[in-house]
Parts: C-alpha cells; structure tokens; sequence
C-alpha cells in the first residue's frame, strides 16, 4: 500500500464522462450523486493492494465496486434503491466481460442495517470503505434547455435518488449525520484492525448560509469510532498550465449564475473534501498473523431474476450462500 504523499488528488485530469466512458451501462448517467471514478480509484490504489477487500456501503451505481475489480481488489456495495442496485450489478457484469480480475457483489438493502446485509464471512476483513453521503437536490442534477426538452425554459432532472422518504437523501442534515453516523460505525465493525476509510463530500449553500458538511461527516466519524489520519481535496476541475480548468456541468454553471443573481456569493465548485479515517489497530499482543482472504467461495447473490457472482473470499473454510435482496 502506497500513502498518499500529497493532499491534492489530481482526479480530473479529463471529464467525468470520459472517464466512465465504456465501463458504465447504459442508465448509469441518470443517477444525480455519482463518484467520479478517479476519485475512487485513487483511494483505492492509494490505501489498499491487489486482493484486498473494498466495501461501499451507499454504492449507487456501483462506481467505487467497478473501478476496485478492475484494479484486482473484491468489493462489496450495499444499496438502498433497487434500480442503482440494478444497474450496479451491471455495471460489474459489464466489468466482469471487460476482463476485470476481481469480483464483487452488491446487497440491496438499507446501510443502517449494514451488518446484517453483508454476510458475517467478511465481517472483520474490509480493507477499505470508500462512500459518500447524499447532498441533496440543490448540489446534483441535470438541466436540459427548451431545445432538448421542447419545453418552455430549462427543466431539472435526475436530481432525485428515489422516491421513498426513508432515504436518507430525502432527510434534514440532522437526521442524515444520525443516519450516517450508524452506518460508519457498522462500517468500523466490518473493517480489518487497521483498515481505512475514504468519505467523500462537499459543503453546499441553503438559503444562503453555508452549510459545512465535510467537517458535520468528520465529527460523525469520531462518533462511530474512527480515527481521522488524513483531509485532503479531491479536484473535480483539470490542471493545465498550472491554471485549474473548471469542468462544471450545464446544471452546477445554471445553479451558480441563479444564485449569484439573487445576491449568493456561489462559486464553481472544484473540489471535494476527502476525509480519510482508519479503525483503530489492536494492541501488539492482542494482534494475530493475518493470513489474508482465503478462498475462492463461490456466493450467488440473488435479486429478482437476476444472479450476480461474487468471488468471496472468506477467512476460512468454502460456503455457498444465496442472499435476497432485502
């Protein structure tokens, strides 16, 4: 495992579109909080090796489960909303048939419920939990003009996660962090002693006043037990010529220019805040030999018709499994 030297990650060097390019499904685009897949892969790669184990617990359309198979590291996704966890499993098929020389598996299901989705064989084994919290509807979406629409004005679209209100993206910020908070301390009990964490977010404006996300996620993760060893920033804009080159969408440059007309000082937004927190390692002599993941045991995880195949790799011993989506 190689720690990250520096505290800007360069993860935009071209735009998010052209970075999910061919991996992702076809419906992928339409979820309104997607990781960039650099992002991912940089946590990845930086805080884990070939044949580790990576979870994401608020997975979405699987980003952080695709680039880990293809790097050669197991992952794990849990999501709440049926149709991200469909297209999830996709998208690692997809990964699967592009030639990825990993596994992973996706659990639908609420996160707050983490360590009864995610079978007790991997509890204990996680290498890395890479997520992040829903924003809300004022900081992702879509637009389209009235040329595309053929509609009068600009219309938004896909800034919804789903419609059930128990989502935790439908939810004030403090029944969120609660929320979050729950669901990073079952993510302590699944990482290995010592293992890490990657949270990404960002801070948003609600009638103006700034609301400080990134440092709220913080504090829930003391909360749940974690360590914080690292902040650092996430660009979402290129480099060129020692210049950052914005890469906004058509809705962030609306979402701007509205609000800066009404007298909010919103700026682009070029980054993200990217905390990184570990579980605390035990005492020296309480440490046992760690053996690593043992197996391959085949798992079929089943959600409707659908089977998606996971190579879990268990402590010990060989299981077969099948897991519905709950």
């Amino acid at each position: 495992m190689t720690r990250c030297p520096v505290s800007v990650w360069n993860t935009a060097p071209t735009s998010a579109p052209a970075q999910r390019a061919d991996r992702y499904v076809s419906g992928s685009a339409a979820h309104p909080a997607k990781m960039l897949p650099q992002i991912a892969a940089h946590a990845i790669h930086t805080y884990t090796k070939p044949g580790d184990l990576v979870l994401d617990p608020m997975c979405g359309i699987g980003t952080t489960l695709v680039e880990a198979v293809h790097l050669g590291r197991h992952a794990l996704g849990v999501e709440y909303e049926p149709q991200w966890a469909d297209l999830a499993e996709q998208n690692l098929r997809r990964a699967d048939a592009q030639g990825a020389t990993a596994t992973g598996a996706v659990f639908c299901g609420d996160a707050r419920r983490l360590t009864t989705l995610v079978p007790a064989a991997f509890h204990g084994l996680v290498d890395l939990v890479v997520t992040s919290p829903p924003y809300g509807a004022s900081v992702h979406g879509q637009v389209r003009s009235s040329r595309e629409s053929g509609e009068r004005g600009v219309t938004k679209r896909h800034y919804r996660y789903g419609t059930d209100r128990h989502n935790l993206a439908h939810v004030g910020l403090s029944p969120l962090l609660e929320g979050f908070t729950d669901i990073l301390t079952q993510c302590r009990h699944l990482l290995r002693p010592g293992g890490h964490g990657v949270i990404t977010t960002r801070p948003w404006r609600e009638r103006g006043e700034l609301i400080d996300l990134p440092s709220a996620v913080l504090a829930a993760a003391e909360s749940a037990g974690l360590i914080p060893v690292e902040r650092n920033i996430a660009l979402l804009a290129g480099i060129r010529g020692g210049q950052l080159i914005a890469r906004p969408s058509f809705f962030q440059m609306k979402n701007v220019g509205d609000a800066r007309r009404a007298g909010v000082p919103l700026a682009l937004i070029a980054h993200e805040d990217t905390l990184v927190v570990r579980r605390a390692s035990n005492p020296p002599e309480a440490e046992s030999p760690r053996h690593g993941l043992r197996g391959p045991a085949r798992r079929y995880i089943r959600r409707d018709d659908a089977f998606a195949t996971v190579s879990a790799h268990a402590a010990t011993g060989h299981t077969e499994d099948r897991y519905g989506c709950l």
